[in-house]
């Protein structure tokens, strides 16, 4: 009964997951909204992420190039896991790694699921 529902939970779940990425990149960038930690150099390891996280968020919102841009986003937050996460602690908990982990393997099921019905590529193929 529910199945008739499934595409557009699928948009919902790639718009809220895109928003809820796209908030860590100004966030880095110009600490808004208010972060602990002080702006990072844009060159650096952490303004490229913080880039990244700009555009592929901003990207999967509105649901345009959203299975490469989806396959770059789980990379990054692979990377983002094993270079930050992983080498304080094994425990994904303990380590603060959960959502990196969420991140990567949502953005990985997008990958395969495509972007669903509310979607810029959706609307370009119609």
């Amino acid at each position: 009964m529910l199945d008739r529902f499934a595409p557009y939970g699928l948009s919902v779940l790639r718009i809220v997951a895109g928003l809820l990425f796209f908030l860590h990149g100004p966030q880095k960038l110009i600490g808004f909204p208010p972060s602990p930690r002080p702006s990072p150099e844009l060159f650096s390891m952490l303004g490229a992420a913080a880039t990244l996280e700009v555009i592929g968020g901003a990207l999967l919102i509105i649901g345009l190039f959203t299975r490469p841009v989806a396959f770059v986003m789980s990379g990054l937050m692979a990377f983002a896991y094993f270079i930050a996460h992983a080498p304080r602690s094994f425990w994904p908990t303990s380590n603060g790694g959960d959502a990196a982990i969420l991140f990567c393997f949502l953005f990985l099921y997008l990958v395969l699921a495509g972007p669903g019905p509310w979607s810029m590529d959706a609307r370009r193929k119609s």
